[in-house]
């Protein structure tokens, strides 16, 4: 594990020099092929080395997580053009990577705490310094005060578990979880807040809303996985709980995600839109993490790799946009197929993907979601059904209102994109679509 490890921290020194932008941003595509292609075995935490080591899920993560990274910098490049502390900017991107990479690789619940809110910083600076409007101030501080609440209490409880069992290494952890509710409760608030789940997700549309591109496709594309990724490790050590309580985050969460989907409805702002369409997406996925069955964690680790996959290229999407007109609103953004005619192939192949249309991997997700879910109570299916309608409810809105109808009428020519925005959404897009072939991956 620290050979990769090694790689990202040496590539540090090189993005503190001068136009040595697109060798870092070949480098980082060049670490994930290497990564993509190392063995290991299904059965176990492999690749261990001082604390560190991947499993199935993780793996799955890392991998998502340095694809995501290596196509942030593809976005950015307006950074890079105007100038804009484009070495800074690197040397956050790469501070990220280190951090995502060391929280899925942890073997030790205190060291995964660490790294998942070390994962913050870079996130805030990438807000503060990159953002959009003077508003940012105020998202950051959301992003930074919902995570930090719900996580402190984590820390308490952590030292507890330390007290009791003289461990905190993930594969010597007991179920203890029947004397000890607050431990329950604490450690799955603080992943659920991450997730974001309904009645806690108010800082994720601000946070993307307000985020450059990178800062969106890293929320989007991992950083809301760091929450699902938490609650698969510690299921197993407050299973005796969850039997009891799950219930509860359950229906809470299938519920919101229906509300949040009307939520979808009437925004008139594409990124809020899409954030909004990720709360929804990630409803399902702590419903199936909930029940705690092979097809509800796996199904989960499936959509939130196609989520992740999806969402980022659709948040591509909208600032391809923005940088052509200036606004996200979708009334001004209407008729794009008359502006940019390229694009509305792109804007339809992730819209689909987004409403788990064949053959993304979003739809692998969704089914053995949706299968996982019924099985723990035929009753949901009555939530699924409203989620999955409206979920191509309102992609088919976002695609229809954007790309048809009479466009704005300060705009009297049409524009191309340029061949870095057809590589960046075809590199999203392609690995989404193909990965559906290999679905027996995730359940293996």
């Amino acid at each position: 594990m620290l050979k990769y490890l090694f790689m990202i921290i040496f590539l540090i020194p090189l993005c503190l020099l001068i136009n040595f932008w697109w060798l870092v941003h070949s480098m980082m595509f060049l670490v994930s092929f290497l990564f993509m292609f190392c063995c290991y075995s299904y059965s176990d935490f492999n690749l261990i080395g001082y604390y560190f080591g991947v499993d199935y899920f993780s793996f799955s993560l890392i991998l998502l997580s340095f694809w995501i990274c290596s196509l942030m910098i593809t976005a950015s490049s307006s950074v890079y053009l105007s100038l804009y502390h484009s070495n800074f900017f690197m040397f956050m991107v790469l501070f990220l990577m280190i951090m995502l990479y060391c929280s899925f690789s942890s073997l030790n619940l205190l060291s995964f705490y660490i790294f998942f809110e070390g994962s913050l910083v870079p996130t805030l600076l990438l807000i503060l310094g990159w953002g959009y409007q003077p508003e940012r101030l105020q998202a950051g501080i959301y992003l930074i005060f919902y995570t930090l609440f719900a996580s402190l209490p984590l820390l308490l409880v952590l030292f507890y578990v330390y007290y009791y069992v003289n461990t905190l290494y993930f594969p010597l952890l007991i179920d203890f979880s029947s004397y000890y509710f607050m431990f329950y409760f604490f450690m799955i608030l603080a992943f659920l807040i991450k997730m974001p789940m309904f009645l806690v997700h108010l800082w994720l549309p601000k946070a993307h809303v307000e985020a450059p591109i990178s800062g969106s496709m890293i929320l989007a594309g991992v950083l809301l996985k760091l929450g699902g990724y938490g609650i698969f490790r510690v299921m197993s050590i407050i299973s005796f709980l969850s039997l009891k309580f799950n219930y509860f985050w359950l229906c809470l969460g299938l519920s919101g995600g229906v509300i949040v989907s009307f939520v979808c409805f009437r925004q008139v702002d594409l990124k809020s839109l899409i954030a909004y369409s990720s709360v929804s997406h990630m409803s399902m996925v702590i419903g199936g993490l909930m029940t705690m069955n092979w097809w509800g964690c796996f199904g989960s680790l499936s959509l939130m790799v196609g989520h992740g996959l999806c969402s980022s290229g659709l948040f591509c999407l909208s600032n391809i946009i923005y940088e052509r007109l200036g606004s996200r609103s979708l009334l001004i953004n209407k008729g794009m197929i008359n502006l940019m005619p390229s694009m509305a192939l792109w804007w339809f192949l992730l819209s689909s993907s987004n409403m788990a249309a064949p053959p993304s991997l979003n739809l692998v997700g969704e089914l053995s979601l949706l299968n996982s879910i019924i099985s723990w109570s035929s009753f949901t299916f009555l939530f699924l059904i409203f989620l999955s309608f409206f979920s191509a409810v309102y992609t088919l809105y976002m695609y229809s209102y954007s790309q048809h109808g009479s466009y704005y009428v300060g705009l009297y020519s049409f524009s191309l994109g340029y061949f870095r925005e057809y590589h960046l959404l075809f590199m999203h897009w392609f690995p989404l679509n193909i990965l559906c072939l290999k679905g027996e991956y995730f359940f293996i």
